[in-house]
């Protein structure tokens, strides 16, 4: 997992997320490989994203947004209802969102 993120980071991020969309939803399928693989994906790309957890999905969302940083290595920035927003610096990109 890559360095914690600071209460002043948590908020940039937290405002930058404020006006996203979801661009990822997680059903009744639950956490698939094919789920992550994206996540990882869309991580490498934007480095911050939102997800919406629909009503027939089993989990938590707190459950849910742990388990997705976990194995992306990613950091939840916050969950808020029925979505959450996580965070995860690009290896690939020379310059960052923070």
């Amino acid at each position: 997992m890559q360095e914690t993120l600071n209460s002043k980071d948590r908020a940039t991020l937290r405002g930058m997320a404020n006006t996203m969309p979801a661009i990822f939803r997680l059903g009744k399928d639950g956490i698939t490989d094919d789920f992550l693989t994206g996540i990882r994906e869309a991580l490498e790309a934007r480095e911050l994203i939102k997800v919406d957890i629909l009503n027939n999905c089993d989990l938590d969302v707190r459950e849910a947004a742990n388990e997705v940083a976990r194995r992306t290595n990613a950091h939840v920035v916050q969950t808020i209802g029925k979505k959450f927003v996580l965070y995860r610096k690009s290896y690939t990109r020379k310059e960052g969102i923070l």
